[in-house]
């Protein structure tokens, strides 16, 4: 029976141009799909701009255009990414084109007819500078559930808590700076808390649709109170006007709040697609083999396994079979920062001139089926694609080539031995092997089970060395077969490398003169084939163009300031001498200094602050300590009432004073504050 799957990325916001997550992700999905259907799959790739909100509709009056304007010069930039990665979506399409205006507000009366939409008035934020209800994403404020400042008014994307605007502590208008003010006005609410969702989605996200750390993440959301009732709040899915979506049937004035039409851009997308097929997409959907998949970043779970499905299900829509959570992509394991300058550009990759394939390969070789974070280290990165793919993949085909065009008119041979055919019987043996690291998509696995049969093929060329058969006169038919042999393994590494690398295999399939390579080809020989002229498929990563990759812009002239502040900055506000007496610094001795495995900023500092105990503090110094040992014995000054931070190397209890320049390219080092001789650990700076 063939496999029928509807796969989906989750909808770029289009505000700007495509970053580097962006592109992992739809690498990853892209190489899923292509892999199910080298196996015979029939599948629909497709996204969509996400279109609406007051972001877009705030960005087009700053650019003096019509949102619907800004929207469709932010698409016109989309294909050369897409093209340059070679990432084959069915269809793009826009959560402002009329499928989704029309679905969208279907599933909203769905679910209004099945009882799920109520409406209450409630206090929102007002900007009085402004003039308007601030969206959610315009409300900055310190979470109400674990304390993390500047996190926006919908969820915390540090503990993923969901709350209202309204329980930021705290809170400011992002547009404005100004503190809003409550103002009353009718909502839209959709019913989660409604027994009949509760009993859903418990049920639906525990029954292996979604992988374990995030199933057992969801479950949290799923508390009690004491008479067992489930604690999951109702969602507010409407924002007044003015706001750039989609109105709410019988409700002037009032729109779809965007994350609920957004995902609804996957149907919409799908059925513009169906639509040029001459196929109806309720027909499509009701078709009982079809599996529905979405590829995410785990920044976005709340919404595609609470609000998402239950969406689906009480509008009596197909719900999603599978929800693919990924990390985030890091570089020298520090997050990627537009406003400092860090990160990968994709477009300025390609610019480069760097091979597009390089980055696909790296990244799948990363990615596992967990929620793990990836990282781009630029000097690992040169070295799995020069070692793996030019100097075990590559070599194998340039090795033999040339031999037999120019001996053997290019056929391959018929019989290739037995040790021949043995090493090519064991390459084949791992197509099963191979095909299931794909579907499970633990591609990194993949990668190495790949490799790992490459260094076979060059132990099998090593051993019998084709450039000295060719100097012997009675060696040609042992040359012809052990040549023969390196193109077939070169055909079936191909295979398997070719979800990863489309473009590559496109080309080793020009080569060998053999029709778009299927996994099933694994399993069957060439036989005497005559094979193309040669032509180096693959070059070596140019360090340089990799160390400009990660060159940040120098900044334009005009914003060089004249005249530099101390130390690079303004002084800040004054403040109150109770706010500084409410920091209490203490004089710290070092005990023990030390790098920390996985960062290239940090150092591990154990501290004695005079309380009977040694403190643990991470601390941003290490460029400035190339020794850690320098430090061991000196004094210095920590804040010592700084509430504990769980970083990913630990847990670290304070923080030690250091002095720099703002910008720490600009005067030399950082330095560590040290008391003067005689002070002691435990005295409190006053």
């Amino acid at each position: 029976m063939v496999r029928k799957l509807f796969v989906t990325t989750a909808l770029p916001y289009a505000n700007g141009a495509f970053h580097i997550g962006h592109i992992m992700e739809y690498i990853q999905a892209d190489t899923w799909v292509r892999a199910q259907r080298m196996r015979g799959a029939q599948v629909d790739f497709v996204c969509a701009d996400d279109a609406h909100g007051a972001p877009i509709m705030i960005a087009a009056e700053k650019a003096g255009v019509t949102p619907q304007q800004f929207v469709a010069n932010i698409a016109a930039g989309r294909p050369p990414y897409l093209n340059g990665f070679h990432i084959a979506f069915d269809n793009w399409h826009s959560t402002d084109a009329p499928e989704n205006h029309a679905l969208a507000q279907d599933i909203y009366r769905a679910l209004r007819k099945n009882e799920l939409i109520e409406v209450r008035t409630i206090e929102q934020f007002y900007d009085p500078d402004k003039g308007m209800f601030l969206p959610d994403r315009f409300i900055k404020g310190e979470c109400p559930k674990c304390g993390a400042k500047d996190q926006y008014g919908d969820n915390c994307e540090v503990c993923g808590a969901v709350y209202q605007p309204t329980e930021l502590k705290n809170p400011y208008s992002a547009l404005s700076g100004a503190t809003p003010v409550l103002r009353t006005s009718e909502h839209y609410f959709f019913k989660l808390s409604d027994p009949r969702c509760v009993e859903f989605l418990e049920q639906w996200t525990q029954d292996g649709k979604l992988q374990p750390e995030v199933a057992n993440k969801v479950k949290e959301w799923f508390t009690r109170d004491e008479d067992g009732k489930a604690n999951l709040g109702d969602w507010d899915i409407s924002r007044d006007a003015p706001y750039f979506g989609i109105e709410i049937p019988d409700a002037p004035g009032k729109y779809f709040y965007v994350w609920l039409d957004a995902p609804v851009g996957y149907l919409a997308s799908l059925k513009n697609l169906l639509d040029k097929r001459g196929e109806d997409l309720d027909a499509y959907l009701a078709d009982p083999q079809r599996e529905q998949v979405h590829f995410i970043g785990k920044d976005i779970v709340t919404f595609h396994t609470l609000f998402w499905p239950a969406m689906l299900k009480f509008s009596g829509r197909k719900v999603p079979d599978h929800v693919f959570v990924h990390g985030h992509l890091t570089v020298h394991n520090e997050k990627m920062s537009k406003s400092r300058g860090t990160g990968i550009s994709p477009l300025k990759y390609l610019e480069l001139g760097l091979n597009a394939e390089w980055l696909r390969y790296y990244i799948c070789a990363k990615l596992n089926a967990r929620v793990e974070d990836l990282d781009f280290n630029p000097e690992d990165f040169i070295a799995r694609v020069n070692s793996d793919l030019v100097g075990k993949y590559i070599n194998i085909a340039s090795r033999a080539a040339g031999f037999l065009a120019k001996r053997f008119g290019g056929k391959l041979s018929a019989d290739c031995g037995v040790e021949g055919r043995v090493l090519l019987d064991g390459l084949r043996a791992h197509r099963a092997t191979v095909e299931e690291l794909y579907e499970t998509r633990e591609f990194g696995k993949a990668v190495r089970e790949i490799m790992l049969l490459a260094d076979r093929v060059n132990e099998y060329v090593d051993q019998h060395k084709p450039w000295e058969l060719a100097k012997k006169p009675d060696a040609e038919a042992q040359l012809h077969d052990v040549c023969s042999v390196c193109i077939e393994a070169f055909r079936v590494l191909t295979i398997y490398l070719k979800p990863m690398m489309p473009a590559l295999a496109a080309s080793v399939e020009a080569f060998l003169q053999v029709p778009a390579l299927q996994f099933a080809d694994a399993s069957r020989a060439l036989g005497a084939h005559t094979i193309g002229a040669y032509q180096h498929l693959m070059q070596r990563v140019d360090a340089a163009k990799v160390e400009a990759l990660l060159t940040p812009p120098e900044p334009p002239a005009e914003a060089i300031p004249p005249a530099p502040q101390p130390g690079g900055e303004d002084i800040a506000a004054e403040i109150g001498i109770d706010a500084f007496t409410a920091v209490d610094l203490r004089v710290a001795k070092i005990a023990n200094a030390e790098f920390v495995d996985g960062s290239t900023k940090l150092l591990r500092l154990t501290l004695d602050v005079g309380e009977g105990r040694m403190r643990n503090v991470f601390s941003g110094i290490r460029s400035a300590y190339p020794d850690p040992a320098a430090l061991l014995g000196k004094l210095t000054v920590m804040v010592a009432n700084l509430a504990p931070r769980k970083m990913k190397f630990g847990l670290s209890e304070g923080m030690v004073l250091a002095a720099s320049h703002a910008d720490e390219k600009a005067t030399p080092g950082i330095f560590i504050l040290e008391p003067h001789a005689g002070a002691q650990p435990g005295m409190r700076i006053r």
